[in-house]
């Protein structure tokens, strides 16, 4: 990770002075929306007029092999009139995670996901020579944004080739984890564990070779926040650890995860070392969960910056470009649009 940036991680309210913005670029996403609950969260994201809208995974709360169980489901978030609005107005994207692909928590050993695939991709549209129908390792593709500035948003699929969680055994050992606010499951050291599968990781690193000017990288379950007993990169330390020395290896521009999941919402940033004269650019997550689901039993994170909100919210992201540097404004907005959270930084055009 190579350039310099402008501010520090409490630099919300610096105001960004330059000439004429030459171009924006808005992205909104969200995850986990029960197709059976209201949904009045819809009327404030319309009204952002983005760029794209990703969902990030738990789109519905299908829990279940039965595809004729899944497309009802389908069918019910398709005729809420709020995700009309928003389908009809922006381009809308999605990946998937574990209750819309089929099963609470599966992984690779879910047994109708070649269907649940299948159902998906056609249900948001997606055109039939898409590679995503039948590449092996599951749904994961990129699309790029912007005319002049190029952002590129790459959708990893956290699912298809996961291999199985591990839990602790017995009530006991559960109800511990619970009065702490973590889930039952445990690290996977396991040099032969996968999250992401190797087709993907090899695709994954031609994408990051890609000339653009920024990167949003939207994975379904968080990555930097350390081990909480929940689905999570930090089950798998050895596939967080190699997503990491990817950007090591070739970051040359900012880049901000997404995650959904949790049921909360929340920015996680792991600062660069070095004097302030070397810093680069951090890592920095911005999770968004749910559009209708809430829980109030946050996990700790010892990289989170400020508060977590376990209420109902969708996250923003916007670039902001003119002939001299660049911008990039975070922000998680409630069912009002109300501003929870809100993180921006500056740096210079290369």
């Amino acid at each position: 990770m190579r350039f310099w940036f402008s501010c520090s991680l409490l630099c919300a309210s610096l105001v960004f002075e330059s000439s004429a913005i030459a171009e924006s670029i808005d992205i909104a996403f969200g995850s986990c929306s029960h197709q059976d609950k209201p949904q009045p969260i819809w009327q404030s994201v319309v009204a952002e007029k983005p760029d794209m809208f990703i969902f990030l995974g738990d789109n519905i709360y299908g829990d279940s092999s039965d595809m004729g169980v899944l497309a009802a489901k389908y069918a019910k978030l398709n005729a809420i009139h709020g995700f009309q609005e928003i389908r009809s107005n922006t381009q809308v994207v999605a990946t998937w995670d574990d209750h819309d692909y089929g099963e609470d928590d599966a992984g690779a050993e879910f047994s109708a996901k070649a269907e649940s695939r299948e159902l998906m991709l056609e249900f948001w549209g997606e055109p039939k020579d898409s590679p995503r129908w039948t590449q092996e390792g599951g749904i994961y593709t990129s699309y790029l944004l912007g005319e002049t500035y190029k952002v590129q948003v790459i959708l990893l699929d956290t699912r298809w080739n996961r291999t199985p969680l591990m839990s602790v055994s017995g009530v006991i050992d559960y109800a511990q984890r619970l009065a702490q606010d973590r889930g039952p499951y445990l690290i996977n050291h396991d040099v032969n564990a996968k999250l992401l599968g190797e087709a993907q990781w090899l695709w994954l690193e031609g994408e990051l070779k890609k000339d653009v000017d920024a990167r949003v990288i939207a994975t379904s379950i968080q990555l930097l926040p350390e081990f909480s007993g929940w689905e999570s990169w930090a089950n798998f330390p050895l596939e967080r650890q190699r997503m990491l020395s990817l950007l090591d290896k070739y970051q040359a521009e900012p880049v901000v995860f997404i995650s959904g999941d949790v049921h909360w919402a929340e920015f996680s940033s792991i600062e660069p070392e070095g004097s302030e004269e070397d810093r680069t650019w951090p890592l920095i997550e911005l999770t968004s969960s749910g559009l209708t689901e809430e829980w109030k039993a946050v996990s700790p994170n010892v990289h989170r910056v400020g508060e977590a909100y376990p209420i109902a919210n969708y996250g923003n992201i916007e670039f902001e470009t003119d002939d001299l540097k660049s911008s990039l404004s975070l922000s998680i907005k409630g069912v009002e649009g109300e501003v929870l959270i809100e993180q921006r930084f500056d740096f210079p055009i290369p």
